[in-house]
């Protein structure tokens, strides 16, 4: 009966997908752009306007590769004002502050465990393409909701906002590398330097700003920065040491690579596909293996961690986990990876339901 009135609701949802999409996206989450791009020729070397970033060799690597740990399973069953009531036949349930958010979710293959009236009782339900590139609107069923509205997690507080690719500004998810953070500055003793690649809405660089780390917070979104210094503002952290660079990803590291600049710890958590401010392309695929070699190159000598998210592609970790150990050959340290989890946790956010697999994950950490 449960699974009958949740199909009615889904129902109602395909009646929406006709109304016209938006036209103009808020924000850029990831992926930056919602079109498939079509193949480019490589620019000459020689052009001065070419928006290739500039490339290097990969380096020789040798030594023993680390040891592993595999496979991993972070999981999260939510923090602060985020926690994942319920999912099933190809949707979550999502609790965001005060809002209860509907949203597709490819991989809930599952019936709903909770009744049709918890789900009915959304205040915002996301139509239109269940594609992660597609856009769409949001429906407001029981009232018309504003723009943004606050939220907080692990003491920091910042914005969520309904935007046309059906996210709102955090990806969950993250939670555990974000306390991860938290934890290594904490115990470090000492500012520790934490470079954020594609850094989004900037909650990754405000929790490990807030712990008290220096932090380069790099996106190729001029609203993303924007939004993320709205954020700052909202966790009454403007004068935290946040460097805010609207930059392409793979220009900024190649950059502080030959300006000899290091990090203690490196976040990356790029698209499949997206575009740099002044129309730079990356291709993960194509791109990850120099993107990381340069990451190795901007470990400072007490390092404490790079850490990789493979968001919304179609792989194994163990291929971004084998291109990680082989990337950090000789550094010793262990490489771990896996998937990053969230636990649906029901209503009252302190139940213990089923595992939603959202992301691919490796980092290498110094033991």
């Amino acid at each position: 009966m449960a699974t009958n009135r949740v199909d009615a609701l889904k129902k109602k949802l395909d009646r929406h997908e006709a109304r016209p999409k938006a036209q103009k996206q808020e924000f850029r989450p990831r992926p930056k752009t919602p079109a498939q791009p079509q193949p480019q020729a490589k620019p000459k070397a020689v052009e001065p306007k070419s928006t290739e970033a500039p490339a290097r060799p990969l380096l020789d690597r040798r030594g023993e590769r680390p040891p592993e740990r595999v496979p991993v399973i972070l999981e999260s069953s939510g923090a602060g004002d985020f926690h994942l009531i319920d999912s099933g036949d190809g949707l979550k349930l999502e609790q965001y502050g005060p809002y209860r958010i509907v949203r597709p979710e490819a991989q809930a293959l599952w019936r709903p465990s909770e009744s049709a009236q918890v789900w009915e009782k959304a205040d915002a339900i996301f139509t239109g393409d269940t594609d992660e590139d597609g856009m769409g609107r949001w429906r407001f069923p029981r009232e018309a909701l504003g723009e943004t509205w606050p939220l907080s997690l692990l003491g920091v507080d910042f914005l969520g906002r309904f935007t046309a690719f059906r996210h709102v500004g955090i990806f969950p998810e993250q939670i555990v590398h974000w306390r991860w953070v938290k934890e290594q500055q904490e115990a470090a003793g000492r500012p520790l330097k934490v470079l954020n690649l594609f850094g989004y809405t900037g909650v990754a660089s405000l929790v490990a700003a807030a712990a008290g780390a220096e932090v380069t917070h790099v996106d190729a979104s001029k609203k993303a920065i924007g939004w993320a210094r709205e954020n700052q503002t909202l966790a009454r952290l403007d004068r935290a040491p946040i460097r805010w660079m609207c930059d392409d990803a793979m220009k900024f590291i190649l950059r502080e690579e030959r300006r000899g600049n290091r990090y203690d710890i490196i976040l990356a958590d790029p698209p499949k596909f997206g575009r740099g401010p002044n129309g730079e392309v990356f291709h993960l695929f194509e791109q990850l293996p120099l993107m990381l070699d340069v990451c190795r190159e901007l470990l400072s000598e007490k390092s404490v961690g790079l850490v990789l998210t493979a968001y919304s592609i179609r792989a194994s970790f163990y291929s971004i986990h084998e291109l990680m150990r082989e990337t950090m050959r000789g550094a010793g340290g262990v490489v771990e990876s896996g998937e990053l989890v969230i636990r649906e946790a029901g209503v009252d956010g302190k139940a213990s339901g089923r595992a939603l697999s959202t992301s691919l994950f490796s980092r290498w950490v110094r033991q």
